[in-house]
């Protein structure tokens, strides 16, 4: 397949602000230009673009909270495929049963007397922020998430698919496109791998995804089907990222905006914004690296079902008779009491918000568990939560009534975004 022109890019830290990183690359706004370019936050104007172009307006979810098909419409949807999926399939291999929407697959591969093993995953969504270039980082990670929850940390290729909204003008296609592909290349070069090609095509709505594929020994991946009782399941990420992104929104809404002010002030809702941006962009490397480390059993990563959808399809995954609750919610601080004022419409501790990027989550043996939010939180300067447990039962998960919201962070500190 092409590379459609994708170039590489060494990027450099310069600083850290409330709004992005601040990025050294080369030719980013000119791939002809060999001089340094430093990457700001999104600025239209300065790509004498209209100065109110919003990358969000050329999708459509933000305006209908529609962010996947139901999971009882995907299985109806996609029957046809189960005439062709053998009876008798190895049991060791941990997506031996993966409906379509789980995102990722694995395939024995033999070679002469060498067996490998080959793992893919796909995504792809919506743009999500205005910023062409963090959506390409957010894209990216999100995409990497699928292999990373089953502790695979060495990605081999991936390949980029994108549709660009037939809505754009060619003066805008030209400034973003390059943007999101520049973002999306950066993130996969910090995850240790590159984008070798990729498929564009015309669209009504922007959308941005792609396919990673790894090769691995059995050793190398977590079979997610392992939890047993007694186990801990530990979150990687706060939630609250659906709710940020429709809080910054409403910002630029001001009948929504009223409904809001007098909850969160404004600097706090751009704070819990940058928040989830910084959230969304972080890979879940690590956090999958430590898995094998302390025997994680199982994990997911938390994505448009929401925390509670994501449980569920991992409990059905499960060898044994356990069932997952959950007690406790850590979330973006301010945006449990902004999702109350929104009529409640993402139904956050319920369990049902959708998140973007979300975090891994993950079964731990409970004499682990200390071990691992220690180290993620030594090696990332990011925490993690223990937020419910592994009972006996039959396959489900569940929120209980009231639970615990776990402010992220719990205490503000002066200049720092976390």
């Amino acid at each position: 397949m092409a590379n459609n022109g994708i170039q590489q890019a060494t990027p450099t830290l310069v600083s850290v602000s409330e709004s992005a990183a601040l990025l050294e690359l080369k030719g980013v706004t000119d791939p002809s230009d060999s001089s340094d370019t430093v990457i700001r936050p999104f600025d239209p104007a300065a790509h004498d673009l209209d100065a109110n172009f919003r990358l969000t307006k050329y999708s459509d979810f933000l305006k209908t909270n529609t962010w996947k098909l139901p999971r009882e419409s995907v299985d109806k949807l996609t029957q046809g495929l189960q005439r062709y999926i053998p009876s008798s399939m190895d049991p060791n291999n941990p997506c031996t049963e993966s409906p379509v929407g789980v995102n990722a697959t694995v395939t024995e591969v033999r070679c002469d007397d060498l067996i490998f093993w080959l793992v893919q995953a796909t995504e792809t969504f919506y743009a999500s922020v205005d910023d062409p270039y963090i959506q390409g980082k957010i894209s990216c990670a999100d995409l990497l998430g699928n292999l990373y929850s089953l502790g695979i940390t060495g990605i081999d290729s991936i390949l980029i698919l994108m549709n660009i909204a037939s809505s754009l003008s060619e003066k805008e296609r030209d400034v973003v496109v390059p943007f999101i592909f520049r973002g999306f290349q950066d993130a996969a070069v910090d995850a240790g791998t590159t984008v070798k090609g990729g498929d564009l095509n015309l669209n009504p709505w922007l959308s941005i995804g792609g396919v990673a594929t790894a090769f691995c020994s059995m050793s190398g991946v977590v079979d997610p089907g392992n939890a047993v009782q007694g186990d801990v399941l530990v979150l990687t990420k706060p939630l609250g990222t659906a709710i940020a992104i429709t809080l910054y929104q409403w910002l630029h809404d001001p009948e929504k905006w009223n409904r809001l002010k007098s909850i969160i002030p404004e600097d706090d809702a751009k704070k819990a914004y940058n928040r989830a941006v910084d959230s969304m962009m972080r890979l879940n490397k690590t956090a999958a690296m430590l898995m094998h480390k302390y025997n994680a059993h199982g994990a997911t990563s938390v994505g448009r079902y929401g925390l509670l959808g994501s449980a569920q399809d991992l409990a059905k995954r499960q060898k044994g008779n356990v069932s997952f609750v959950i007690h406790n919610l850590p979330v973006i601080a301010k945006l449990a009491a902004v999702s109350r004022v929104m009529q409640n419409q993402w139904r956050l501790t319920q369990g049902y918000s959708p998140e973007i990027s979300g975090g891994l989550l993950i079964c731990l043996p409970r004499e682990q568990a200390a071990a691992y939010l220690k180290e993620i939180d030594k090696q990332e300067s990011y925490q993690a939560w223990i937020i419910g447990m592994v009972d006996k039962g039959e396959r489900t998960a569940r929120i209980i009534d009231k639970p615990r919201i776990i402010e992220v962070p719990a205490k503000e500190k002066e200049g720092e975004l976390w």
